[in-house]
């Protein structure tokens, strides 16, 4: 073995040990806010506002408001509590009423707590000001409110509930933690193992790298080659559709800015554009690299040539344009007052998780399209439905919070692999979150474009002897 080798092996070695460190190492569940839920029912509207602590002394900092605005009518609540909280204290607004207060729970990641009411009526309270009567049994108290500063307070705080919920939470995430340093381990020993017959399409596409690039240069510029606008015609198109899209669902259907996870409010085109983004480079990659061998049928039928790589050339050709469109994306956030952030960086890992997820796929299109003609159509009806299958135009997460999706299609729609990239793009320029907090669908994605690309190159490998004759 030559010392070339023998260093490329030792690199990969050091690789493979610090992914495996990172996997089983990765940070457990951190337990620092829990949302405390409870449905209220009462004669007039208030602000009704949940302070929490550590003991029974309060201050304005250390507290959540919501509205409650239909009186006689159910409305859940929703608060923001510490997960170290012990003591809870409840203000009802400052006008005599009457209150329901039920199916009181505290939530985390899944995780659900429900909480007696019976700790927040009569003698068990710590506490009970400005308030009548008050009925207690263990689902719902009901109260009426006689001053202008009525509140209960009770040791109801999510701290027991919280220690619990992260022991499980740590322990399923070592077992996950473990399990996904077995399936890398498991697809490098596969790779070692088979490495002759997985390297040939990678070092074909590397040796013939710089006819790759002039091919897709002359694809880029022969696309449009004979119109009077010329290749402007790959701008315009994308950007005539993120305004119809914007128009339709911001102006027709009133879709509304959205709040990043920290707090900042975005416009809606620029949550759109997103998603948009990556949208446009997958439909022309895929479009594109089904029919690169149709497309190219005189240099398939040439004995010498690399037919492999026009996937790739298809690829290269559409990234050009993708490249623009991150650059315009980019300026139009700094322009709106969202700076430059060390997470827009991301977007180069999601441009490549794109890139090789859409060259697998493209593989085993391309080869079966020569035989089969109809997977053209086929693909371009996929195209249309998966569009809106993909959270691009629609917040799933906002419409499951609001009762509108349920949260078990959420996870059928996290198994499309846009979903990830989708959601990473958003992640990088809104969210401000590192793909490796995704740590679940971050495996998941590249587990399935690991499948698709292995089985995209045996295809395309079994059935290139027969391309020439088909075509």
């Amino acid at each position: 073995m030559s010392l070339k080798k023998k260093a490329i092996l030792a690199a990969l070695a050091v690789f493979a040990i610090l992914i495996n460190v990172f996997l089983i190492t990765y940070p457990k569940a951190e337990f620092e806010n829990t949302t405390l839920s409870f449905t209220i029912n009462g004669s007039k509207s208030a602000a009704i506002q949940v302070f929490y602590g550590a003991d029974s002394s309060f201050s304005a900092a250390n507290s959540a408001i919501a509205s409650y605005t239909t009186p006689g009518e159910d409305a859940v609540l929703s608060f923001a509590v510490p997960s170290n909280a012990k003591v809870i204290r409840i203000d009802f607004g400052s006008e005599e009423a009457e209150y329901e207060v039920s199916g009181m729970t505290y939530t985390w990641n899944k995780t659900t707590y429900n909480v007696s009411m019976l700790s927040f009526g009569g003698s068990t309270a710590l506490r009970i000001n400005d308030i009548g009567e008050l009925i207690a049994d263990d689902s719902r108290i009901t109260l009426t409110v006689t001053g202008e500063d009525p509140y209960v307070i009770a040791e109801s705080g999510p701290h027991g509930f919280a220690a619990e919920a992260a022991k499980h939470a740590n322990l399923m995430g070592t077992v996950r933690n473990f399990l996904f340093a077995g399936i890398f381990d498991a697809a490098i020993l596969v790779l070692f193992i088979f490495r002759k017959r997985f390297s040939t399409l990678p070092i074909e596409l590397w040796q013939n790298r710089v006819l790759i690039l002039q091919l897709a240069k002359n694809d880029f510029k022969t696309k449009y080659a004979g119109s009077v606008f010329g290749i402007i015609w790959a701008f315009i198109q994308p950007t005539v559709t993120v305004v119809v899209y914007w128009f339709v669902f911001q102006i027709g259907l009133g879709a509304g800015d959205k709040m990043s996870a920290d707090g900042v409010t975005y416009a809606f085109v620029l949550w759109l554009m997103a998603g948009l983004v990556p949208w446009f480079f997958f439909q022309d990659t895929l479009v594109g690299g089904t029919n690169a061998l149709l497309e190219y049928t005189y240099l398939v039928k040439k004995v010498v040539f690399k037919i492999s790589i026009l996937p790739i050339v298809k690829e290269i050709s559409a990234l050009f344009v993708h490249l623009f469109f991150i650059g315009l994306m980019m300026v139009l956030y700094t322009l709106a007052g969202h700076f430059p952030s060390i997470y827009w960086l991301q977007v180069i890992y999601y441009s490549g998780c794109l890139f090789m997820y859409c060259l697998g796929v493209s593989f085993a299109t391309c080869a079966i399209v020569v035989f089969f003609r109809d997977l053209s159509q086929i693909i371009t009806i996929i195209i249309q439905v998966q569009v809106w299958l993909t959270p691009i135009m629609w917040d799933f997460n906002e419409m499951a919070a609001s009762g509108r999706m349920p949260g078990w299609l959420i996870q059928i729609f996290k198994l499309n692999p846009m979903f990830y990239i989708v959601s990473g793009y958003r992640d990088s320029m809104i969210n401000h979150v590192w793909f490796f907090e995704r740590l679940n669908l971050t495996v998941y994605f590249w587990v399935i474009t690991g499948i698709f690309f292995v089985v995209g190159a045996f295809v395309f490998k079994r059935l290139k002897v027969h391309f020439a004759d088909t075509l």
